[in-house]
């Protein structure tokens, strides 16, 4: 322990040292969490004007969007235009809200001219209309046209406390894309590999709820930050005030 011994000086013994490296530890973490969400806010507002950019544009052929797809591994929020035929009897269903309500979207394979499947996230039904028996007039039969958004194939779980898909009850967790291509029997070979968030335009019957792609991103991390930094500076203010009280006047 320093004691400074000239006449008037002040004294260090018995300065807790331990409490000021758990404070200075703690505002470090403070720090880091406030860079962080700086950090993130940078990678949200430009995530943003990317989808702002790509929804302003006029819906291609899906031809254009998997070349794409092929060049670069990122169709997310493409507008795209496609026709095909529906297997309603492939659909696949994934867990989600939509406005307050809870149930499933409806993934359905949609075939095209050349003999190839897409599938296609129709939109929202609530749980006690998951079994397609009680919606038939949204099943809708013939070539149809859709206009949506393209969306990107997840690669891996979002996280180990999301649960595993359910095939046999055919609930889906996370957006699985070979399982849900291989529940419906669909050969990988014939597969597009990505999906499309069919528009809003209504269904017969009003089911599936159409026009489900969350285009409007939540965007906090300006408060998370500024939480984050006051609180390392009041504990900042909070450690000096600690300081000078500790330090005693020799008398």
């Amino acid at each position: 322990m320093t004691e400074v011994d000239d006449s008037g000086g002040r004294s260090l013994r018995g300065f807790p040292w331990l409490v000021m490296a758990v404070g200075l530890a703690a505002l470090a973490v403070l720090l880091a969490l406030g860079t962080w969400q700086v950090n993130r806010l940078a990678w949200k507002e430009a995530l943003i004007a990317t989808i702002d950019q790509r929804i302003a544009l006029a819906p291609g052929p899906l031809a254009e969007i998997e070349r794409l797809y092929a060049d670069t591994g990122d169709v997310d929020y493409w507008p795209v235009a496609l026709r095909g035929v529906f297997l309603h009897d492939h659909e696949s269903h994934f867990l989600a809200t939509w406005k307050g309500a809870s149930g499933y979207f409806v993934y359905t394979p949609l075939e095209l001219a050349d003999g190839r499947l897409i599938l296609v996230n129709r939109g929202f039904v609530p749980f006690d209309r998951k079994d397609s028996s009680a919606r038939p007039e949204g099943q809708v039969e013939g070539e149809v046209g859709i206009v949506g958004l393209a969306r990107n194939p997840l690669t891996e779980k979002p996280s180990w406390i999301v649960p595993d898909n359910d095939l046999a009850k055919n609930v889906f967790y996370w957006k699985e894309i070979a399982a849900m291509a291989g529940r419906a029997g669909i050969d990988p070979a014939r597969l597009v590999p990505f999906f499309v968030d069919a528009g809003a335009a209504p269904n017969p019957g009003g089911l599936p709820v159409g026009g489900v792609t969350m285009v409007d991103m939540p965007n906090n991390h300006l408060q998370y930050a500024v939480t984050w930094y006051g609180l390392a500076a009041a504990l900042v203010v909070i450690l000096v005030l600690f300081i000078r009280g500790r330090v005693r006047l020799r008398p």
